[in-house]
């Protein structure tokens, strides 16, 4: 009775296109009302509220996940995509309300986790990689178009007309979960009751974490990602704003920048990873993507010219390589029975980063007093801006002090990852995680993911 159709990777497709679309939408919107809300100690707020977000994602996902293995997904599907999107509305109406709704919005904000489990509930294991593959082309397709697209709206027409289209993006679709997405999860596999009880070991985010130190190979390649991954999610949560308000960008430069960054990403991951994973093999490759990450992040440090942000974000492309290359590592490395347990502690640590680095970035430029020294004007109806400087004090050695911090991160990274074997078996006490997951979840679910913005860390057929 509910849904059109049987359940299939496709419903899960356009819910991910339509609830990342509207976001993108927002992306110039967003830098401009955060600093008009925030003129002073901007980027300190937006780590801060970004560190909360991200927090409360880690802590909320792996219940959320084990609750959708007794409810269903299509409930918590609806549940996940209002609550990320209802801060939308808002910036027009109230910034404050705007920035305070997104902070506790990260407590729903994990769409990922669910659709990953919906994917796996309608999928064979050996159609999985596939289907996640659809699912983060999605993702990145979304936000390779979107930004663009609102930038020339918010231009042409004003950033309320955005505001309105991505209210209106997300509205559609919840009516598409609403009316066309089919319960994944079959009647028989859930008990009758709501009032079922769960696995609170399952919901525990912190489970897979307490798992790191068992094995020698398994800590150091834990320790490998924590170090990379931290300066990542710092970055991503500041770099347009940096951009935009201390570089000088465009609201279309900021676009032009994320699409081609995105498109680079793509064919980094696609062809390079394949080619070098032949020919140098996976050890060297993560030590090559590690050395990028640090080339890149130490010239985003020093830039202080946009030419120069545009060639960092081509070395930025070809550090993406790292994540699939260590999971491809664990995948071909850690016995049948061990893949779910290191793949979730990967998973795990990515979660925890993606809480720590954003607050992180932002103490650091607060640190530094990285701040704006005035507002930024309004474009002119032509698309030049009016006003271009916004740029740091004249005086100032290093532009952007988080950026070189990322980078002695990565590099402590990079010797860690030196110590890891390129052939070993992992081997994983597990016996407890293996007998709970065999009573308590269905022969197609996942381990709920601390967090799932890399479907790559989520599949165990890299």
């Amino acid at each position: 009775p509910q849904g059109i159709g049987s359940p299939s990777v496709y419903h899960a497709v356009i819910v991910i296109f339509l609830e990342f679309f509207a976001w993108g939408l927002l992306t110039a919107p967003t830098l401009v009302v955060l600093h008009e809300t925030f003129p002073k100690h901007t980027f300190l707020m937006n780590g801060l509220i970004q560190g909360v977000k991200g927090l409360l994602s880690f802590l909320s996902a792996p219940l959320i996940g084990a609750l959708s293995d007794v409810w269903g997904r299509k409930s918590f599907l609806l549940l996940t995509v209002f609550f990320t999107c209802a801060p939308i509305p808002l910036m027009k109406i109230s910034p404050w309300w705007y920035f305070a709704v997104i902070s506790v919005s990260g407590v729903f904000a994990v769409t990922f986790s669910v659709v990953f489990a919906y994917v796996a509930d309608i999928t064979q294991e050996h159609e999985r990689s596939m289907a996640y593959g659809l699912v983060s082309a999605t993702f990145a397709a979304s936000l390779v178009t979107s930004p663009a697209i609102g930038a020339y709206l918010g231009r042409v027409y004003g950033d309320s007309l955005v505001v309105v289209l991505a209210t209106a993006i997300a509205l559609l679709d919840i009516c598409f979960i609403l009316v066309a997405v089919p319960e994944s999860l079959p009647e028989k596999m859930r008990p009758a009751s709501w009032g079922a009880p769960i696995s609170w070991e399952q919901a525990d985010p912190f489970a897979s974490l307490k798992k790191v130190g068992q094995d020698s190979i398994v800590l150091l390649i834990c320790i490998t990602v924590f170090l990379s991954y931290l300066p990542e999610a710092g970055q991503y949560s500041s770099f347009f704003l940096y951009l935009r308000q201390i570089m000088g960008f465009s609201s279309e430069s900021v676009a032009a920048f994320i699409a081609v960054l995105g498109i680079l990403s793509i064919i980094a991951q696609t062809v390079v990873l394949s080619l070098l994973m032949r020919s140098i093999g996976n050890k060297n490759t993560i030590l090559l993507g590690l050395g990028f990450q640090i080339l890149q992040l130490a010239w985003y440090g020093f830039g202080s010219e946009p030419w120069m942000m545009w060639a960092a974000g081509a070395v930025a492309a070809m550090s993406s390589i790292t994540f699939p290359a260590v999971s491809a590592l664990v995948s071909r490395t850690a016995d049948a029975d061990q893949q779910g347990v290191v793949q979730g502690m990967i998973t795990g640590i990515r979660g925890l980063c993606n809480g720590l680095g954003p607050a992180l970035y932002g103490f650091i430029f607060y640190i530094f007093h990285v701040e704006l020294n005035e507002l930024p004007m309004p474009e002119s109806p032509s698309g030049g801006n009016v006003v271009t400087q916004y740029h740091l004090q004249q005086n100032s050695i290093i532009p952007g002090p988080p950026f070189l911090f990322g980078a002695c991160s990565v590099l402590l990274a990079l010797l860690v990852a030196l110590f890891i074997p390129e052939h070993t078996n992992l081997s994983v006490r597990s016996s407890n995680w293996k007998k709970h997951c065999g009573s308590h979840s269905h022969p197609h679910s996942p381990q709920a993911p601390a967090e799932a913005k890399e479907p790559l860390l989520q599949d165990t057929n890299v």
